[in-house]
């Protein structure tokens, strides 16, 4: 009697579910006043063990902000799913995707951020853990902080008086205000304030984009008198001759931030940094493609003198924790980092990190 032989593949499973944060205070930014953010998450099962990632998507901001996220987001489940588990287990351990698969995708980079957390998740688990732990550095096990800037949400001056105030008491060091939105001479007023509170705080402003180049050149003059670290985007990205105009004033040093989402091929970073020159770039995960991604623009920024920081992009526990997990790994990590965004949410899910004295730790 002939029997037929049924060959079975195991398949990785891959789903995803949305969720709203809700602002606890409504958050000022360049690009309005925002109340609640959209979040995404997914979920890898493999060999009967779950990875979870984040999606930080961030309205206005991210490249694949698009009607169609959903669908494509599905469509990358399913991309997900074809691979067997050994391919799964065999990225897992060296902690990465493959390159050459993710390529595919890079005009998604929340979707490969959330996947790379999902693989590291998974690794975790896979070694007996709950799944948190992405990392083995000090950080990761919770012995160790990262120094972190407190943030500056844009408002009243009384408002940003407030908050300085406040982050101060609270510990932190470095504190990061948005200018370019309210009157210029109000702003200086509060950087005045600030400096007045401590000669050796470090301060950092970031534009996004908010300034014609001859303004820009202008007003870097006149901020010139606070001593600040640096400067985030005076101009728009497209303007990169008033970028590089302002990074070479030797007025302030000059941070990248917007000017890097959207470009993924090499000649194309290495391009926007030989034509700017900037002092720094700052890097966002979830808006770049992720880890290898954000690995690749430290490496040529690091070939070109160019120093760096991280920072998150509004998510949650979930993202904020892979995120600062990652930046604990790097051997050139220095300075403040933006991690401060972890208690933004009134429905934020269960923190895994908390901030003290101005360091962000491992729970």
């Amino acid at each position: 009697m002939q029997q037929t032989l049924v060959l079975t593949f195991q398949t990785v499973k891959a789903s995803f579910w949305s969720y709203s944060y809700t602002f606890k205070t409504p958050a000022g930014t360049s690009r309005g006043i925002l109340t609640a953010k959209p979040a995404y998450f997914l979920e890898v099962d493999a060999q009967g063990l779950r990875g979870q990632g984040e999606c930080g998507l961030l309205p206005g901001l991210s490249v694949d902000d698009r009607p169609d996220y959903e669908p494509q987001l599905q469509a990358f489940c399913r991309a997900l799913e074809a691979l067997g588990e050994a391919t799964w287990a065999d990225w897992a351990s060296v902690g990465a995707l493959d390159p050459a698969w993710s390529q595919a995708w890079q005009e998604w980079p929340s979707f490969v951020f959330a996947a790379e957390q999902a693989l590291r998740s998974w690794a975790d688990r896979s070694r007996g853990g709950d799944g948190t732990r992405h990392a083995t550095t000090p950080f990761a096990r919770g012995e160790a902080g990262i120094p972190i800037n407190g943030l500056l949400w844009m408002g009243s001056s009384c408002y940003l008086h407030d908050q300085s105030e406040a982050r101060l008491t609270e510990g932190f060091r470095c504190l990061k205000m948005k200018v370019g939105a309210l009157d210029f001479d109000a702003e200086c007023d509060v950087l005045r304030h600030n400096r007045s509170l401590d000669a050796q705080l470090e301060l950092r402003v970031d534009a996004n984009g908010a300034w014609s180049t001859d303004l820009a050149l202008e007003r870097m003059r006149a901020l010139a008198e606070f001593s600040l670290h640096s400067i985030e985007q005076p101009c728009v990205a497209s303007n990169r001759d008033g970028l590089r105009a302002a990074a070479a004033s030797g007025t302030l040093p000059v941070a990248l931030d917007e000017s890097l989402i959207g470009l993924h091929e090499a000649a194309e970073r290495d391009a926007l940094l030989d034509e700017v020159k900037p002092q720094y770039i700052v890097l966002k995960p979830s808006l770049l493609g992720g880890i290898v991604s954000s690995e690749d623009w430290i490496r040529r920024a690091e070939a070109r003198g160019i120093k760096w920081w991280i920072t998150s992009a509004l998510e949650g526990s979930i993202g904020l924790s892979a995120i600062a997990q990652w930046a604990s790994t790097l051997p050139g990590l220095d300075g403040y980092q933006g991690f401060g965004t972890g208690s933004l949410y009134t429905n934020n899910l269960p923190a895994r990190t908390e901030v003290r004295s101005g360091q962000l730790w491992m729970k």
